[in-house]
């Protein structure tokens, strides 16, 4: 998967990333279809730092679900 193109799949890969790897239950209500590809370069931007540790603090978690939210479409 080449996660330099934006793309639609690529959003929804990383989502399901970020949210296996953080493994929270509250995580269930961000789903890739709340994001587009305009806030791609923020989304890889977590992604990779999401990607890069093996723990979290709950304020590091805190911190990832309040960006997310930051990213999600305006409806």
């Amino acid at each position: 998967m080449d996660l330099a193109q934006k793309s639609v799949e690529n959003v929804e890969f990383m989502i399901e990333k970020i949210k296996e790897k953080l493994n929270v239950l509250n995580f269930g209500a961000i789903k890739p279809s709340h994001f587009d590809e305009e806030m791609y370069e923020e989304l890889k931007d977590i992604y990779d730092l999401v990607m890069k540790k093996n723990s979290f603090s709950p304020n590091e978690m805190q911190a990832i679900a309040e960006e997310l939210g930051n990213l999600r479409k305006n409806k």
